[in-house]
This record gives C-alpha cells, sequence and structure tokens, in this order.
C-alpha cells in the first residue's frame, strides 16, 4: 500500500518538479508549461515517507498551538450553545465566567484541546497530502486539473474521517469540563469519571456528529483555501507566485485561510452546536438534540464562532506554510492546465 501511494506521489500532476536524484544532480527536469528554477539541495523529496511525516508534524503543530490559543473563546462559545438562558452572548458569557470562576476559569479544557486538536492536526494534514497525491494519481493528469476541486473535496473528506477518530474522545473530555460547572477540573479527572459512568462509548458517542460538523468543515477549509490561493493569484496579486518572496506569499496564504475559515464556519455551525450539547446530555442521541434545540436553536454562538474559526483556519494555513518553508517541504504552485490539455482545447 505504501509503495502505491509513494509512485501516486512521484507521478501526481500536483508533485514539485523535483526530485532527490534531481536535487542531488543540481538539475531540474522540466515540467510542460511551467518555468522553474532550481531546487535547494536541501528541500525534502515530495512523496518520500520524510514528506508525508513532516507535513504531519506542521498539522500538529498548527492545529494544536490555534485551538488551544482561543480556548477562551471556544469556552464561551460552548456555553452560549447549551445554556443561552443564562450567558446571553458572547461579552456577558466571559463577565459570567470571570465572575464565577476567575480568569483561570477562561482556559478550562486547555489540555484535552491541545492534545485532541494535536492527534486531530497530525492526520488531518498528514493525510490530505497524501489522499491528495492517490486521487490524483487515479484520476490522471488531466482529469485532476478539470476535476480539482472534486479533488480537494475528496481528500480532505477522507483525511477528516480518520483525523475525527483521533480527536473524539479528546472533544467529549473537553465539553465536558466546559459546560458541566463542578464536573471535573481538567482531563486527569474527567477521563476516568466518564469510563467509570459511561465506559468506553463516553468517548465515541460524540463521533458520527462529529464527522458531521468536520468532514463539512474539513472540505470547505482546504477546498475553498487551495481555490481562493489560485484566484488571488490570478487576479488580485499583482506578479506570479514564483516572484513573490515567501513573505509575500504567506500573507496570501494568510488571506486565503481567513476567507476559507468564515465559510467553513457557516456549513459546519449547527452540528457544532450538536456536539456541545450531545456531550453534555447524558443519554440523548443527536436526533433528540437537533430536535429539542429547533433550527434557530442550533444557530446559537454563530458568531463568536465565525470569529473563532475564521481566526483559526488563517493563522493555521499560515503555520503550517510556515513550517513548509523553514523544514524545505515541497509547496505545489497554484495548479496549471496541462500542454497535452491546452492541445486538445486549443488554448493558447
Amino acid at each position: 500500500m505504501f509503495t502505491a501511494l509513494l509512485d501516486a506521489a512521484r507521478n501526481s500532476p500536483f508533485k514539485t518538479p523535483f526530485t532527490k536524484a534531481q536535487c542531488d544532480a543540481g538539475t531540474v527536469a522540466p515540467v510542460r508549461g511551467r518555468s522553474i528554477a532550481a531546487a535547494a539541495t536541501d528541500e525534502v523529496e515530495f512523496g518520500s515517507t520524510k514528506f508525508f511525516l513532516l507535513c504531519g508534524l506542521g498539522g500538529i503543530i498548527s492545529c494544536g498551538s490555534t485551538h488551544t490559543f482561543v480556548v477562551p473563546l471556544d469556552l464561551v462559545k460552548c456555553r452560549l450553545q447549551v445554556d443561552q438562558a443564562k450567558y446571553k452572548n458572547v461579552f456577558h458569557g466571559f463577565k459570567l465566567t470571570l465572575a464565577e470562576d476567575g480568569s483561570r476559569g477562561l482556559v478550562k479544557g486547555w489540555a484535552p484541546t491541545f492534545f485532541g486538536y494535536s492527534a486531530q492536526g497530525a492526520f488531518k494534514f498528514g493525510l490530505y497530502e497524501v489522499f491528495k497525491v492517490q486521487y490524483a494519481n487515479m484520476l490522471g493528469e488531466e482529469n485532476a486539473y478539470l476535476y480539482r476541486t472534486w479533488l480537494y473535496l475528496g481528500a480532505s473528506a477522507s483525511a477528516e474521517f480518520f483525523a475525527d477518530m483521533a480527536l473524539s474522545p479528546f472533544e467529549a473530555a473537553k465539553v465536558k469540563i466546559q459546560t458541566m460547572p463542578g464536573y471535573a477540573n481538567n482531563m486527569r479527572e474527567a477521563m476516568p469519571k466518564m469510563m467509570g459512568e459511561e465506559g468506553i462509548m463516553a468517548f465515541y458517542k460524540g463521533l458520527v456528529p462529529l464527522w458531521c460538523r468536520q468532514i463539512p468543515y474539513t472540505m470547505m477549509k482546504f477546498a475553498c483555501f487551495e481555490k481562493t490561493v489560485e484566484l488571488l493569484y490570478a487576479y488580485v496579486v499583482p506578479k506570479p507566485r514564483d516572484q513573490c518572496s515567501k513573505g509575500e506569499q504567506l500573507i496570501v496564504t494568510f488571506a486565503a485561510g481567513y476567507i476559507a475559515g468564515v465559510f467553513c464556519a457557516i456549513v459546519s455551525h449547527p452540528a457544532d452546536v450538536v456536539v456541545s450539547k450531545l456531550n453534555q446530555a447524558k443519554g440523548s442521541s443527536a436526533i433528540d438534540v437537533a430536535k429539542q434545540l429547533g433550527f434557530m436553536g442550533m444557530w446559537n454562538g454563530l458568531m463568536p464562532r465565525i470569529i473563532m474559526i475564521g481566526t483559526l483556519t488563517a493563522l493555521q494555513w499560515f503555520i503550517y506554510d510556515g513550517v513548509k518553508v523553514a523544514l524545505s517541504i515541497p509547496r505545489p504552485p497554484p495548479p496549471e492546465m496541462p500542454e497535452s490539455l491546452k492541445k486538445k482545447l486549443g488554448v493558447q
């Protein structure tokens, strides 16, 4: 299986034009329709095991750090979702939390957030690169270009399916800590208590609604980001990407990430509310919670989530791309139409 994945990576139309042998020799094989420069000799080989592992490391750093950074806003958002009668709005939620729990109360749930989203980030970004390469190879160069948005959607959905399995136990503990006063003060207290009361299913009863929240979110996150980057370089940035400095490229990454984040928050919000309420309500199913909330109830806390997810997504992409720059991980340029397709379509 892994041999097939590596072969797929090396043949992908999304790959950078460099191979290890070419880098060692200091030469570059031309890619049809592209003008390229020589690769740095220390650049990681695209499609190698090291490449995929380092992409996973980038996911750990980007997701773990950013989600932990916004724990106070996430805590208030969750409390708004499960008890809007008490926490009337974002500002009132912060004020009430500070009054009841002090400043330390705003960082409740930081540990399951950090460990959960670090694990999720490793699978999300690492497997996205794997699936994108594999699916591109299955489609072939021309179809991978023509149907690239579907490729992004399929690769991100596949990656998130596995990422949520890693996240689910930590997300369940986080919600218990943040929304059930007196239940537990930290992850060390919450997890054994959950296991004792409900068994192993305490950690996975929210997995299906988590999939319903995270898979659409991640599909939007990756597909919207990829397309926005493509459009920004085509219509907004006044020069080609290969002529932009690394700093300028990271600014484009941040802008595209924020735009993608806003759409992510809207698409995934109803399922996010259900997940928060489900982990608070013992013995309830996702359908029961959805019926109880009603249509309007599933949009509680939307504005703080837009702010949180927009910032979060922008920072994640910025950090992930920054890690790629720092570790010399190949960063493929925006996709270009293959020469063979240009000839078929009569495009100059």
